[in-house]
């Protein structure tokens, strides 16, 4: 294989495993997982009075001397075959474990940079996502769950869309404009085959209700929104959430307009096949274009699939925005 791919077992000793790989997969989600590596070793190729491999060993993955993957192992799948299968994840699998957190006044980065000093996490570069949420509280919730839940507020009350990831061993956070790769993909270009789908039933609303506490009047305030066309359409699609006491009457008639806009409207997803390329993972964005679907778009990669097995192919999955 084209790679390198190297194995620290933190002993003192780093092998060069490139050549006993049979396959290898990298995936990327752009919310909510950790990117992972799968890989088989071919066993019988192994000097194993030397050689051990064991979870916790850190694997490094680079193309071309590019780093592509940073991760550590964390399960080994033996058989009667002599392959043994390696499941590795980059450092936000270390942000599935739960905790509780109370923040007042922080952005969605600053929250970030906390928990990862917290878990002595490396951090890279942290984009600033500006808006300062009122007030987070979270008790016996995932670390990554907190800080999506922060990335979400930050999204809805105006600052553009951010992801998380593992930049080869440290976070990084960019504003999704800055991923707009300048090629595209599809027809005549790298597509090998594509399914289409437009739903209703995932991430879809079409009425929506904001709730904010008083405590000196002790009423719950409710502020609604609804689009009677959809409703009659789809049926009634709730949206529900409660806001922080401080948030005034203009922030929630701007948030329920930023979910109206985001929200009120079918979901499109395009999953795609390709030649594979590098250049592509989860949280990108790409032009795509296919002519008999009449689409000649930008769509960002939810999830994204590096596959080497003789070729590289890749599976991506994506949705407009």
């Amino acid at each position: 294989m084209a790679f390198e791919v190297l194995l620290d077992n933190k002993d003192g000793k780093v092998w060069d495993i490139s050549e006993i790989i049979s396959s290898l997969e990298w995936t990327t989600s752009r919310v909510g997982k950790p990117g992972s590596l799968d890989f088989t070793i071919v066993d019988n190729l192994i000097n194993k009075s030397n050689f051990k491999i064991n979870n916790g060993d850190i694997i490094r993955v680079k193309k071309d001397g590019k780093g592509v993957f940073y991760g550590y192992v964390f399960k080994l799948t033996f058989g009667e075959s002599s392959e043994v299968k390696v499941k590795a994840y980059d450092q936000i699998r270390y942000l599935l474990y739960s905790d509780s957190y109370i923040f007042t006044g922080k952005t969605a980065t600053e929250i970030i940079r906390k928990i990862a000093t917290d878990f002595k996490l490396k951090v890279g570069n942290l984009a600033d996502t500006k808006y300062k949420i009122p007030k987070v509280s979270e008790k016996d919730k995932a670390l990554l769950d907190i800080i999506c839940g922060a990335l979400d507020q930050t999204s809805l009350n105006g600052q553009e869309e951010f992801f998380l990831f593992d930049n080869f061993g440290a976070l990084e956070l960019k504003n999704i404009t800055e991923t707009l790769e300048d090629y595209y993909i599809g027809d005549e270009s790298l597509m090998t085959g594509y399914e289409y789908s437009q739903s209703i039933d995932d991430d879809t609303y079409n009425t929506f209700r904001i709730v904010r506490d008083n405590s000196q009047t002790g009423v719950r305030e409710v502020f609604p929104a609804q689009d009677s066309v959809n409703v009659a359409k789809w049926g009634r699609l709730q949206f529900y959430r409660s806001v922080d006491e401080k948030t005034n009457d203009a922030q929630i008639k701007k948030l329920l307009s930023m979910l109206a806009a985001l929200k009120n409207r079918e979901t499109r997803t395009l999953k795609m096949d390709a030649i594979g390329d590098l250049r592509l993972r989860a949280g990108h964005f790409i032009y795509v274009r296919n002519d008999r679907l009449g689409i000649k778009q930008k769509m960002l990669i939810d999830e994204c699939s590096h596959k080497f097995d003789g070729d590289h192919t890749m599976s991506l999955e994506m949705k407009v925005i």
